[in-house]
């Protein structure tokens, strides 16, 4: 990976393993894995991932690993050896942090309490669950492998294994909810207590078994789907918990460190087919197809699809995309020294929503948009990045 250069300080650096593997592919799911359990398909996957773990860690000795996710796929289906193996080989071949965050994602069809124990005496301090629902007729209709009683299960046995950080995920606009169906999953799930709380919109992706069919869904409206979401960040704000980006919400200040990195323009690394990176100035994806990812990592072939190095400019644009997806916003005197734009143009559009009350100022000064404004953001991005195209580049001081 020649792309990848020494550095004189430690930088943060996140790493992120994919693992591509499920016990059954969800209706709506257009993440990159396979259906399967084949003992040779896994063990070419886990000769490969580790080989190309000790491959980058040699060449990035000047960065500090401060967080790890094993993300998929199913990373809980795949077995607690190979998830142990990979995690001693990141610590082998990297500068890990000794309070690194190392989240792990589970479904409940595939924890058991020998795993956990396990991945926890392993180092693993953060599990984030799959519920999505908590009526098992629309779990089986997401093609979710589990019951909600399944669920509810593997989250007890997290905690009766020692995790003192764990995250939900759920979703709305799920066909034929209510927002009272809403409402009592949202209920339901915060009796559990979980540290963290994921609530995403259910999308329909081009190459889904749902795509094929979406039109027979029966799915909320655009505008029920809004209620729901406000929903949920009404419900979740009254019992504790603090709305910190567009669909995350934690209590105690456990905001998911890792994915931070993505909104907040950290480096990362990236592992396993599909996995993306942003490291040393330069953005790229690896392959997405398992076997060429096997085949390339053994015999050194190219894993690497789509390098792309990306223009200041650019990267100002992705400052206001992804840091407006946040609580904390976006601030004049930072872009302005990042990026050595004028911050007025955008200012004004700013401050024409903020009258509408799809924007607010916090007491840092920094721009950030309300719940309402998280509804329309993509028409806000649009005015702001029209505004940032027209700008004309700060003199140097």
């Amino acid at each position: 990976m020649p792309i990848i250069t020494r550095r004189p300080n430690k930088t943060p650096l996140g790493l992120y393993v994919h693992v591509p593997f499920c016990r059954s592919k969800c209706q709506y799911c257009d993440f990159y894995s396979l259906a399967c359990k084949e003992d040779k398909l896994m063990d070419g996957y886990l000769d490969a991932v580790c080989a190309h773990i000790k491959e980058s860690g040699a060449l990035a000795p000047n960065y500090k690993v401060d967080t790890i996710y094993f993300g998929g796929g199913t990373p809980s289906f795949f077995g607690a050896d190979g998830l142990a193996q990979i995690l001693a080989t990141i610590r082998r071949n990297f500068d890990v942090d000794n309070n690194a965050e190392i989240s792990i994602e589970c479904n409940p069809d595939s924890v058991s309490d020998k795993l956990l124990r396990r991945l926890l005496a392993e180092g693993f301090n953060r599990v984030s669950l799959g519920i999505q629902s908590d009526d098992d007729e629309v779990l089986k209709k997401l093609g979710r492998p589990h019951t909600y009683a399944q669920a509810v299960s593997a989250y007890q046995r997290i905690r009766k294994a020692g995790f003192k950080n764990v995250s939900v995920d759920l979703m709305y606009g799920l066909p034929e909810q209510t927002i009272g169906d809403w409402q009592e999953t949202l209920d339901n799930v915060l009796r559990l207590l979980p540290e963290h709380i994921s609530c995403y919109g259910l999308k329909i992706e081009e190459g889904t078994p749902f795509f094929a069919y979406k039109e027979m869904l029966n799915l909320p409206s655009d505008d029920v789907q809004a209620d729901m979401y406000l929903t949920a960040v009404e419900m979740l704000r009254s019992r504790g918990y603090r709305q910190y980006e567009i669909s995350n919400f934690a209590r105690k200040n456990l905001y998911s460190r890792h994915n931070l990195k993505y909104w907040e323009g950290g480096e990362y690394l990236g592992f396993g087919p599909s996995a993306s990176s942003d490291f040393a100035g330069k953005r790229f994806t690896l392959c997405r197809d398992l076997q060429a990812y096997i085949s390339g990592i053994r015999d050194g072939g190219e894993v690497m699809e789509d390098v792309q190095e990306i223009p200041l400019r650019e990267r100002a644009g992705e400052y206001l995309m992804l840091r407006l997806r946040t609580a904390r916003g976006i601030a004049a005197d930072e872009y302005e020294r990042l990026f050595l734009l004028p911050f007025e143009p955008l200012a004004e559009v700013l401050a024409k929503h903020r009258a509408l009350g799809y924007t607010g100022i916090n007491e840092e000064g920094r721009w950030y948009l309300t719940p309402k404004g998280f509804l329309i953001s993509n028409t806000i991005l649009s005015e702001l990045l029209l505004a940032q195209d027209e700008s004309v580049p700060m003199r140097k001081l």
